[in-house]
């Protein structure tokens, strides 16, 4: 949920005819005759989708409210997708929380949520053809989880395909997937307009996720280093590469709880590092490990004078 230059902010558009007044429960649909109907009824092609797999929060309202200002008619797919989950990632541990999510979904004036099974969107099992991510798709998190954007790119083309929607918002915070996206829809034709949102945050500054239930008290005190890690190297960000990777590090040690998996200052459309001499638009991820949760976090930034963070990447 690019050419070349991937995750950048794709402006809303403001459409022609304003957005339709929302319906005052949205449609569920759980089937492909449901959805098919349903859809049908939003007679016009200016559909914009949001995807998640449920355990909605702020940062999903955010999209919803984003795309909802932009677009006629908004979708929402609330799908557990279990493609994207490695061997030892517990599927089952993941919340479901469908009744309060179709609230949010209400709230936020959605036309249509569509909550299949996995055997609605996989009707002959495992599918044998799937997207490939190819190789941005090893590097950072698709290292530490191997398939896992194989099969996020195949479910989100699946998607598409199915809600025929003429955008799809995701957040920033997901940087590697949002780039992936977008050079899906390039490499593969797709005729959706990827919008990238900027990453909501809680107020002490964690990034919003569903996996922040996960967390104890004292693992939450722990996980805000990786936010305050992004904080520090983006103030570093004037005087080059070396200084934000060395400010960012500064506060990962001091925090001996967090087991870090990585912490990158790459380019935004191939995810290399840049190289010291390196002006322009980077982005800083960090991910890592706070008691039993696994945790991801990224921040735009501006290197070189007058550089410091952004809230998504300006390239088009």
């Amino acid at each position: 949920m690019t050419d070349t230059t991937a995750p950048a902010l794709t402006p809303p558009t403001r459409p022609a005819t304003p957005p339709a007044t929302p319906p005052a429960t949205p449609v569920v649909a759980r089937t492909r005759d449901e959805l098919r109907e349903a859809r049908s009824a939003l007679d016009d092609g200016d559909v914009a989708v949001v995807m998640t797999m449920g355990a909605l929060h702020e940062g999903h309202a955010t999209l919803i409210h984003q795309a909802r200002q932009a677009h006629r008619h908004v979708v929402v797919t609330i799908f557990l997708n279990p493609l994207q989950f490695g061997p030892k990632e517990d599927l089952s541990r993941y919340p479901r929380t469908f009744d309060a999510d179709l609230e949010i979904c209400t709230a936020a004036g959605v036309d249509l949520v569509f909550a299949p099974t996995p055997d609605v969107i996989y009707p002959d099992g495992d599918p044998g053809v799937r997207v490939s991510a190819g190789p941005l798709g090893d590097v950072l998190e698709g290292q530490a989880r191997p398939g896992h954007f194989d099969g996020m790119l195949t479910v989100v083309g699946k998607l598409m395909h199915l809600t025929r929607c003429s955008a799809a918002y995701f957040g920033q915070k997901d940087a590697q997937q949002l780039l992936l996206i977008r050079r899906m829809c390039r490499d593969l034709d797709f005729p959706v307009r990827v919008v990238a949102v900027p990453t909501v945050r809680e107020p002490d500054g964690l990034a919003m996720s569903s996996r922040n239930t996960y967390l104890t008290a004292s693992d939450r005190e722990t996980a805000l280093c990786l936010s305050a890690a992004l904080r520090a190297g983006a103030e570093a960000a004037p005087e080059g590469p070396s200084a934000v990777r060395r400010a960012a590090r500064a506060v990962l040690v001091r925090e001996p709880l967090a087991l870090v998996d990585y912490l990158v200052l790459v380019h935004p459309d191939t995810l290399e590092d840049v190289p010291e001499w390196y002006r322009g638009e980077a982005l800083l991820a960090v991910a890592g490990r706070v008691g039993t949760t696994r945790l991801i976090d990224n921040l735009p930034v501006l290197v070189g004078p007058g550089g410091g963070a952004l809230e998504t990447f300006t390239q088009a």
